[in-house]
């Protein structure tokens, strides 16, 4: 009986570990902010890492791991920001740029936009930056100008280039374990709502647009949404009550924030 008991014994422990595997939960998820979490965005100037909020979006190639680093010892997130949708001189990178695939200036100096459906050429770029961050420890990743075809680019881009070209940019952070934001392409909010894990807006109120966002709110994610030319008074009302993390910035991005 006793030899009986401990085959018997012997058996369960060799299935404890296989049990366990199965009613384990799946590996974490990327990161998904909340509506309405609080947040500072602040692209130009030393950066001010003393605001009191748990979400920060900060220059990826300007900020340094250590600043990401300072801001994880206060249980702050970090969002890295990088340009997915134009050329910029003054990125180490830039020389890697194929000069066929940058198009007419965007409206801030030393910058043009990028022809995005040349999709083989453009995944290992952005794939090196996408590594930058997450090698920094950046928890994800604001991708800029991900709505190239509302724009005078240069190039025939199409809603189709579009949405292939933000999948790949969706793909490549979660890759790397790093969520990503919707910038703006409020047109295509409804097809990307499940490839992005919070999106990031700016002045939808002044052109009466926020209604579009709210997909995101809906989904369970943040929308980080900034106004530069309207006093948070005049649009805290109505993003406040759409569950948005919104305030007044500066075109800069400085420090300076007015949050609602």
């Amino acid at each position: 009986m006793v030899r009986l008991i401990s085959r018997r014994a012997a058996a369960l422990a060799a299935l404890l570990p296989l049990a366990a595997a199965c009613a384990a939960p799946p590996e974490d998820e990327v990161w998904r902010p909340a509506p309405g979490t609080a947040w500072q965005w602040q692209l130009s100037g030393t950066p001010d890492l003393t605001v009191d909020v748990p979400v920060y979006d900060i220059d990826g190639f300007e900020s340094g791991a250590a600043d990401v680093a300072a801001l994880h010892e206060r249980d702050v997130r970090v969002i890295c920001y990088v340009n997915a949708g134009a050329w910029e001189e003054f990125r180490p990178d830039a020389g890697d740029f194929p000069p066929e695939l940058l198009g007419e200036g965007n409206g801030w100096e030393g910058e043009r936009w990028l022809d995005i459906r040349a999709l083989d050429v453009l995944r290992p770029l952005m794939a090196e930056r996408f590594d930058m961050c997450r090698d920094k420890g950046f928890d994800a990743v604001e991708p800029d100008l991900l709505d190239g075809h509302l724009h005078d680019t240069g190039f025939p881009l199409t809603g189709a280039d579009q949405l292939a070209y933000n999948r790949m940019i969706a793909e490549l952070a979660h890759d790397r374990g790093l969520s990503v934001g919707l910038k703006n392409d409020l047109p295509h909010v409804p097809e990307l709502v499940d490839d992005f894990d919070f999106a990031v807006n700016e002045e939808c109120a002044e052109f009466g647009e926020c209604a579009a966002l709210t997909p995101f709110i809906e989904a369970g994610k943040a929308v980080f949404h900034v106004e530069y030319a309207l006093r948070p008074e005049e649009f805290c009302p109505e993003t406040t009550a759409l569950g948005f993390s919104s305030m007044a910035k500066n075109l800069s991005l400085d420090a300076w924030r007015a949050p609602c």
